[in-house]
C-alpha cells in the first residue's frame, strides 16, 4: 500500500515581496478580508500616504495566485527599539490552516533579523480570535493594549 505524503507548505509556496503601487494595488481583495468597509479608492489613498513612510509588503504565492499578504514597516520606539511591525496579515480562507500564516510569519522575522531589529510586533483585532491564538502558537505575547480613538 503506498502512502501519499503531503508536500511541505514551503514546496507549494512562493513568499516574496510585492513591489510598487500597483503590484500592491492587485492585493486589494485581500486587504478587503480584514477591512470589508474599505473602498478601492480609500486603500490607495492610504497607500500613496503610507508608501513614503517605508510601507513594504510580502506576499504568499501559489504559482501566480496570491493567497496571502502582509503590510509592514520598520520603525523605532523607545519601548521596544527598533521593530519590524506586521500590518493587515491576511491569509485567503481557503489556504488557511495551510502553513501559509506561518511562512509569511517567518519570512517576516528574517527580514527583521536582517534589519536588526529588536523585535516584532503587531495589532490583531480584538475579535479577530483565530489571529490571536496564532501568534500566540508563534511566540508573540501582549506586551502592551493599543488605545485608539477616531476624529
Amino acid at each position: 500500500m503506498n502512502s501519499i505524503v503531503p508536500e511541505p507548505a514551503e514546496a507549494m509556496f512562493t513568499i516574496r515581496e510585492i513591489k510598487g503601487l500597483q503590484a500592491m494595488l492587485d492585493q486589494f481583495r485581500l486587504i478587503r478580508l480584514l477591512n470589508p468597509g474599505m473602498t478601492a479608492e480609500r486603500y490607495k489613498e492610504l497607500l500613496l500616504q503610507m508608501l513614503p513612510n517605508g510601507y513594504r509588503m510580502v506576499g504568499a504565492f501559489r504559482n501566480d495566485f496570491c493567497c496571502g499578504i502582509s503590510g509592514f514597516w520598520v520603525n523605532t520606539k523607545l519601548y521596544s527599539g527598533k521593530y519590524l511591525e506586521a500590518d493587515n496579515f491576511v491569509v485567503e480562507e481557503a489556504y488557511r490552516s495551510k502553513g501559509v500564516g506561518k511562512l509569511l510569519s517567518d519570512w517576516m522575522l528574517q527580514e527583521a533579523k536582517d534589519l536588526n531589529c529588536d523585535t516584532v510586533m503587531l495589532d490583531a483585532y480584538v475579535t479577530n480570535s483565530a489571529a490571536h491564538k496564532f501568534y500566540f502558537r508563534e511566540g508573540f505575547y501582549i506586551k502592551s493594549y493599543h488605545f485608539f480613538k477616531s476624529l
